[in-house]
């Protein structure tokens, strides 16, 4: 989830544990432990492809934050004595700060390593967008009511701190209901199709959960529609776009084009790029994408054969046609055939301005165009 969420879903927890005694410390050190496990960002793994498929590991394993929640709830402590709360008080925020964090991660489609060190499996649910208002604004509303009452109705105050967080995990709960409908719905739609046996992915369309993309997948290539909850039709319009991922056949045991296939949980498109593609510098951050402020390079590698172009792979589960947060050139194709090269990310391409109400437009009507 977003910066912004983790923020407010750390303040909520804390408060809920000790608002009373700690008052806004709570939120703020809630708040903090919350946001703790997405500092692996600022860490290099040495490419693209493994910063993003490290991410959301060790630091948002359940097993490794309950082993560090002892020694930073004793340092929390320490610093707080002036505080009447016990040791087992402060432990329990936060260690209810820093799980949390993760258990929300999981609700999203990009996957978080809950099981470390056990499994690498990557849990995502899938039910949720990175920004969902309606998971962040009931904890807001609860946090700002608490501020109000804290002082003189500290019971009024914590009721709705406790409502806020009941509010949101409800809605959670909500979309895990919906998305598995509309899977049911899409299912059932291509059955007795060509597609009926293929692998379904039904993920939220941006900032809501009524309105649902659908993936299915094929051997060369992957269909992509939309699924309002409110749609009558018998049927979901899908449009199909090519994939060949037998260019990579002769790399299935490269490191980087197995990582991202396992990532990706199979939902990913292989494609023969144009020489003049260009690529990120490094890896580039989320924010820095969003801004449009990432220096690229083009993507032929210095020396190649004038034939010679890039093969992407893409992660389909984030974003849309032809919007997509994750590609990578993984491989090149030339006079000598197919080989492995280092991996680079190509900057993610931003929708148009008019996409935004297109999505309001497209939940209430099937036939709504950009």
């Amino acid at each position: 989830m977003d910066s912004l969420t983790h923020i407010v879903l750390g303040a909520a927890v804390g408060t809920a544990v000790l608002g009373r005694k700690a008052g806004l410390r709570a939120a703020v050190i809630g708040a903090a432990c919350n946001t703790l496990p997405d500092l692996d960002v600022f860490i290099a793994h040495g490419d693209p492809v493994r910063d993003l498929t490290f991410h959301r590991a060790e630091t948002h394993a359940l097993f490794w934050l309950t082993l560090a929640a002892p020694a930073i709830a004793w340092l929390v402590a320490r610093l707080n004595r002036r505080v009447d709360a016990s040791y087992r008080e402060w432990l329990l925020l936060v260690w209810l700060s820093l799980i949390t964090h993760p258990l929300l991660d999981a609700f999203t489609v990009y996957g978080t390593q809950l099981w470390l060190p056990f499994s690498d499996y990557p849990v995502g649910i899938g039910s949720v967008f990175i920004i969902d208002p309606l998971v962040t604004v009931p904890m807001i509303v609860g946090l700002i009511a608490w501020l109000r009452w804290r002082q003189n109705a500290t019971d009024r105050g914590m009721r709705w701190i406790r409502a806020g967080l009941i509010a949101s995990t409800l809605y959670l709960g909500w979309t895990v209901a919906a998305q598995s409908h509309v899977e049911g719905e899409v299912r059932r739609l291509i059955a007795a199709t060509p597609l009926e046996s293929r692998r379904v992915l039904v993920t939220p369309a941006p900032f809501n959960s009524l309105l649902w993309r659908v993936i299915v997948m094929d051997d060369d290539a992957y269909h992509e529609g939309f699924r309002s909850l409110f749609d009558k039709n018998a049927g979901i319009p899908l449009e199909r776009h090519a994939s060949d991922p037998e260019l990579l056949a002769s790399l299935r045991d490269d490191r980087t084009v197995r990582r991202l296939a396992r990532f990706s949980k199979g939902f990913y498109s292989v494609r023969l790029a144009n020489r003049d593609l260009r690529v990120a510098d490094g890896a580039p951050g989320s924010f820095s994408q969003l801004l449009g402020a990432v220096t690229t390079a083009q993507a032929a590698p210095v020396g190649s054969v004038d034939a010679t172009r890039p093969i992407v792979m893409t992660d389909l589960r984030m974003g849309q046609t032809p919007w997509f947060v994750f590609s990578f050139v993984v491989a090149e194709h030339g006079a000598r055939g197919i080989s492995a090269v280092p991996n680079r990310q190509i900057a993610s391409a931003r929708p148009p301005v008019t996409a935004l109400p297109w999505l309001w437009n497209r939940i209430w009507d099937e036939n709504a165009t950009y």
